[in-house]
């Protein structure tokens, strides 16, 4: 895995499970020095990139400016090229990066049952969910089987796909037992 010398990252996020979930497994699964801020929010808004979190920053022992970037998605393809989780072949890269888009529509259509305003919103916005979340798990299904009994959803190694996929339904799970009124939330 490619790895980036003397290099460090902060990663600024709120104190909970969401959508920078996906970064934080890649800076782990590629071993580097990282660590978290949680800004004081909305105070600290004015101080990121677009007012938005999740935030990386990467900072080098040399004394160079830092790189700031933002927005989860962008975060996560920056991370996985840099330390190899997404494939040169353009192709295979495509597929991945596919797969993680679907994951962060279904986070979206997630969300919309829970913030929904009516009982008749949230049903049908839980439905809409429900039937993209079928779709995907018959794709990612698919997948697996494709590539064999490795467990990998490509070739034999950890990928951006795979990491994705984990912190997906890492994110939905946890939603999903947050709205259970007899799970006490600790």
């Amino acid at each position: 895995m490619p790895a980036k010398v003397n290099c460090k990252y902060v990663l600024r996020y709120f104190d909970r499970i969401g959508v920078a979930e996906g970064s934080k497994l890649l800076l782990t699964a590629a071993d580097v020095e990282w660590k978290e801020e949680h800004p004081v929010w909305p105070q600290e808004k004015h101080n990121q990139p677009f007012g938005r979190m999740p935030v990386l920053v990467e900072s080098h022992s040399d004394g160079s400016p830092d790189f700031v970037i933002c927005e989860s998605g962008n975060i996560e393809r920056f991370l996985a090229r840099t330390y190899g989780f997404i494939p040169n072949d353009i192709h295979q890269a495509a597929i991945q990066e596919q797969l993680r888009d679907q994951a962060s529509d279904m986070f979206a259509a997630f969300i919309s049952q829970l913030v929904a305003k009516s009982e008749q919103d949230r049903k049908e916005n839980f439905a809409k969910f429900e039937g993209l979340l079928t779709k995907l798990v018959e794709v990612q299904t698919k997948q697996l089987r494709e590539n064999g009994t490795n467990g990998y959803l490509f070739g034999n190694r950890l990928t951006y796909a795979d990491i994705i996929t984990y912190a997906f339904y890492k994110i939905i799970l946890v939603g999903m037992v947050k709205r259970q009124a007899n799970i006490v939330d600790v």
